[in-house]
């Protein structure tokens, strides 16, 4: 059936206007649609607030993980993205930020300490306990041999400098302030952040 141009321009506007209707709920091309779509993929993970572990920025994420949280049960960690209520980057990540999941399941990522014996070649997995009575124990023997009480003049300044402590800069302002207290609290002078580094 050959079409004029005038009737091809008035079928094409007919069909858009019906499929337009239709579109707007107008028919069962709504009901139809509504069946594809596919259903959220975060509708039933559980959503984790938390802090990025780059720089010192400290942007706020989600990271959504499947599992019931069950005592036994693994969870997995299946999306992380900016959060958008925090104040500092507004739901925003940087590449390295968006990359979080990529680094989350990486193989050579480490999850426990470990430790090489003096004179050793090769690091072994050891448990947190050993790990954090280890540095417990070579941070007493530092502290009771370099300890400073009194300079030249007699002065008391209780002072530690043979010793540092090098803070994460992710952490937040209540971590931060309570680390700034163990370090000073120890006698610590030298102390620095991780984004500076």
């Amino acid at each position: 059936m050959p079409l004029t141009r005038r009737e091809f321009l008035k079928v094409t506007g007919l069909g858009l206007a019906a499929g337009s209707l239709g579109m707007l709920g107008f028919g069962a091309s709504g009901v139809a649609q509504a069946a594809a779509v596919r259903p959220f993929k975060l509708a039933h993970a559980t959503e984790t607030r938390n802090t990025c572990t780059y720089c010192s920025v400290a942007c706020g994420i989600l990271i959504y993980s499947m599992g019931d949280r069950a005592k036994n049960a693994l969870s997995n960690i299946i999306h992380i993205e900016g959060d958008p209520d925090h104040p500092v980057n507004r739901g925003t990540l940087c590449p390295k930020g968006s990359a979080l999941l990529d680094i989350v399941h990486a193989p050579t990522r480490l999850t426990a300490p470990r430790y090489r014996k003096p004179g050793g070649t090769e690091f072994e997995e050891v448990s947190w306990d050993f790990a954090l009575d280890r540095i417990a124990k070579l941070m007493k023997e530092d502290r009771d041999k370099h300890f400073i009480t009194q300079n030249a003049a007699g002065t008391t300044v209780n002072r530690w400098t043979s010793m540092g402590m090098l803070a994460a800069s992710a952490s937040s302002s209540e971590t931060a302030f309570l680390t700034w207290k163990v370090a000073r609290s120890l006698g610590m002078v030298v102390f620095d952040n991780q984004a500076r580094v």
